[in-house]
């Protein structure tokens, strides 16, 4: 972590000696070097914590360190020495701190009491619990509908806190619960419930013991999820052949030295991961996963019995293969035919395949489309429901996916709140909620007036910044249950309230003793966590606290017995073992060592679809994709008869950063320090255009609706095809409109923005 500004390329493997020092220093700068190494040590063991980093699953029987350098500086940063008291928000307005960075905001250290909004001052002053929650009552009260609140949902929120939320939202009257699942993997639970039966992925860590191959789409799992490193480190060393499919050269994706390894550490030695690296072009997966599916069939490579037993669709789907093209494949992929081929050759030559994707596949248009094509691979050769093989959805925060298993979803099946109503005596609503798009739209309309989040940074988070920020500011009440300061706080409604709560590893104890939470990860393993540090301060409440106290407030002749299962999370357990599938005697299976696995039935092969088939569908290619015009003459200005030059961009996450969480300013394995507000932009294509690597652009996204700009982005040369270009978000959040998502997900298009770049009237990079 560095203050001066430079690129400076890196040539040496993920992981080694330098995750060590980015360790040690995210402790430093903490202040906590020795508290912070022995939480370290409890961190996601079957006693501990679980990490409140990303989904990653844990190793069983663990070994002794099971975190990563991103899992550092998540837990350094909420074990932090560091205070945001009442004397802070008494020496800042909310419009001076509006003006500072995300950085600068996360490194204040932790929220300390429950604050809120004073107009009159500009300032957050303190107020007590009893007092907010009886604010929040009154103005949810004051609605003419339940429909005009929005409980939105991050995906660090535990199971028992979001069965509890869901629970109260619920019973309040309303299915208004986007979540964060609506901005990063919705597609993949849409396309694989439509295909399988189900919207999880399959596979197991112990598959990955068992594959020929991986292949890794729209993935950078050096950054966004380091452990899994390990398991590709180790697949690779045994001979797996691992296929890399992602526009940038990510070096965590290239080689890796396992910072456990005695041998690797001393030696400098590291381990070739990826045996075949494709850059296709921003948005072309989809034409990738055709050519090897179509190169299958030609080949005669398909599980013919497997197909017959247990899919339908297929004679359509191979005729669609049958008629594409070749040179259509090439240019839509952007890739020539000979990488294509080589690929598919892979894959037709495994006996057991895992696919891996991220949001590089899921934050497109057609996002639903290519996951379904990734699917129709695996079914071509029987990879589900065999050993080593299956599709693998890498999943961001730690317990997204166990929170929509709790019920945190716009649109929750009716067995599910048949269930809910019998167990508790309630009476559902029935119409589907907001997602996360149409909460916005609803609050900029007028239509959404209460604004209530359990955890995130949804005003970061969300696209179309200025539209975003508008709809905040129009709500009556804006709620945020947070641990850490954060840009949520700052744009507010016209009453705000900061509702602070425990992190992960903090010791939670109710009325009924010491209590554990649970969450689920991405291979649907439900383990116990369980914190050891003292909490930060004495007025935070845990998450399920403020559901349950909020819930005696705002339902006043409720009978369910909120705060008789908030003395007790194993009474919450129960209440979910009655109404969630998969999780009876939870309370038991829990506690086993390293918790239980909410079974797949595409692992026995069977699938919960209407046809009870898994199923082949059709997805044509389309040439939608922005391409750089020409002639470009000069540099980038357009004329009379040559266009401005226009690229596909696509938004990326910096190694120190966590979703909307920046640690720093440095990206380490792209050579970038001390900045964020970069461009990175292909060798070619900055000679076509007249600039020079560290030249400053403005950045101008172009759509129907109108045009959106971001300023002051300095060009760095990167390994990227023509074409396209990569920035960081949130800084380019503001280029993508509400309108530009995945078609039947609405997941934000963030990763495939129509742009051309101007030179910008800036001096120096901010």
């Amino acid at each position: 972590m560095s203050d001066e500004k430079r690129i400076e390329p890196y040539d040496k493997p993920a992981g080694g000696w330098d995750a060590l020092k980015g360790s040690w220093q995210a402790l430093r700068e903490q202040e906590v070097l020795v508290k912070g190494a022995n939480t370290l040590l409890r961190a996601n063991q079957p006693s501990g914590f679980d990490c409140p980093g990303c989904a990653w699953p844990d190793r069983n029987p663990h070994s002794t360190f099971e975190f990563c350098e991103n899992g550092v500086k998540a837990v350094a940063n909420e074990a932090t020495s560091k205070r945001v008291t009442r004397e802070f928000f008494a020496q800042h307005q909310v419009t001076w701190l509006a003006a500072q960075d995300d950085h600068f905001l996360e490194a204040q250290g932790r929220l300390t009491e429950p604050m809120a909004y004073d107009a009159g001052s500009d300032r957050y002053q303190p107020i007590g619990w009893d007092e907010a929650f009886a604010r929040i009552a009154a103005a949810l009260w004051a609605l003419d509908s339940p429909d005009e609140a929005i409980f939105y949902t991050s995906g660090r929120t535990s199971n028992e806190a979001a069965f509890l939320y869901q629970l109260f939202v619920r019973e309040f009257g309303t299915n208004n619960l986007p979540d964060c699942s609506n901005m990063c993997h919705e597609p993949s639970g849409v396309a694989l419930t439509e295909q399988i039966g189900s919207g999880k992925g399959s596979v197991t860590l112990e598959d990955f013991e068992h594959c020929d191959a991986i292949l890794v789409f729209g993935q950078n799992p050096g950054t966004n999820h380091p452990r899994m490193l390990g398991e590709l480190r180790a697949a690779a060393r045994r001979g797996c052949r691992i296929v890399a499919c992602n526009p940038l050269r990510e070096r965590g994706l290239e080689r890796f030295t396992n910072p456990q390894s005695t041998v690797e550490m001393m030696t400098g030695g590291s381990t070739p991961l990826a045996s075949l690296y494709l850059q296709p072009r921003i948005g072309g997966d989809l034409a990738v996963a055709t050519a090897i599916a179509k190169f299958v069939i030609e080949r005669d490579g398909v599980d013919r019995d497997f197909i017959a037993r247990y899919t339908h669709g297929y004679e359509p789907f191979a005729a669609s293969l049958r008629a594409t093209g070749w040179d259509e494949l090439q240019h839509e992929s952007g890739l020539d035919r000979a990488q294509l081929e080589e690929a598919a050759q892979v894959y037709l030559d495994s006996r057991a395949t895992i696919l891996c994707w991220g949001m590089g596949i899921t934050q497109h248009r057609r996002s639903v489309a290519t996951i379904q094509m990734l699917m129709n691979l695996l079914l071509l050769r029987g990879n589900i429901g065999r050993p080593g093989a299956g599709p693998c959805p890498v999943r961001g925060h730690s317990n997204v996916q166990g929170d929509r298993t709790m019920g945190i979803y716009e649109k929750m099946p009716a067995a599910f709140l048949d269930r809910l109503d019998a167990a508790f005596d309630i009476a559902s609503p029935r119409a589907e909620g907001y997602d996360t798009i149409a909460a916005i739209e609803a609050m900029h309309d007028g239509r959404g007036k209460v604004f209530f989040a359990m955890g995130g940074n949804f005003a970061t988070a969300t696209p179309d910044s200025e539209r975003v920020h508008a709809a905040l500011r129009r709500c009556a009440l804006t709620v945020q249950v947070s641990t850490k300061l954060n840009r949520s706080h700052l744009v507010h409604g016209h009453d705000a309230l900061i509702l602070p709560c425990l992190g992960r590893t903090e010791i939670d104890l109710q009325a009924g003793g010491l209590q554990a939470v649970t969450v689920e990860d991405s291979m649907s393993m439900v383990h116990l966590s369980s914190g050891m540090n003292p909490p930060a301060s004495p007025q935070l409440l845990s998450e399920p606290a403020i559901v349950a106290r909020l819930a005696t407030a705002a339902l006043p002749a409720s009978r369910t017995p909120w705060l008789e299962m908030l003395a007790d999370y194993d009474r919450i357990r129960e209440r979910i073992a009655e109404v969630v599938d998969g999780f009876g005697d939870f309370n038991q299976r829990v506690r086993v060592p390293g918790g239980f696995h909410l079974h797949h039935p595409c692992r026995d092969r069977v699938f919960p679809t209407a046809s009870g088939k898994a199923g082949f569908y059709v997805h044509p290619l389309d040439d939608a994709l922005p391409a750089l015009a020409g002639p470009v003459t000069g540099a980038h200005e357009s004329t009379a008869t040559t266009p401005p030059a226009m690229f596909t961009l696509m938004t990326v996450r910096a190694h120190d950063q966590y979703n909307t969480t920046i640690y720093g300013n440095d990206d380490r394995y792209r050579g970038v320090h001390g900045l964020r507000r970069v461009c990175f932009i292909s060798t070619g294509d900055l000679a076509r255009l007249g600039y020079d690597d560290g030249d400053l652009v403005d950045i101008t996204s172009v759509w129907p609706d109108g045009e959106r700009r971001v300023e002051g982005f300095r060009l760095v040369e990167y390994d990227i095809p023509a074409g396209c270009l990569a920035a960081y978000f949130p800084e380019t959040n503001a280029l993508v409109p509400l309108g530009s998502h995945a078609e039947r997900a609405r997941t934000p298009a963030s990763k495939s923005i129509p742009v051309r770049l101007t030179r910008s009237a800036e001096v120096e990079a901010r």
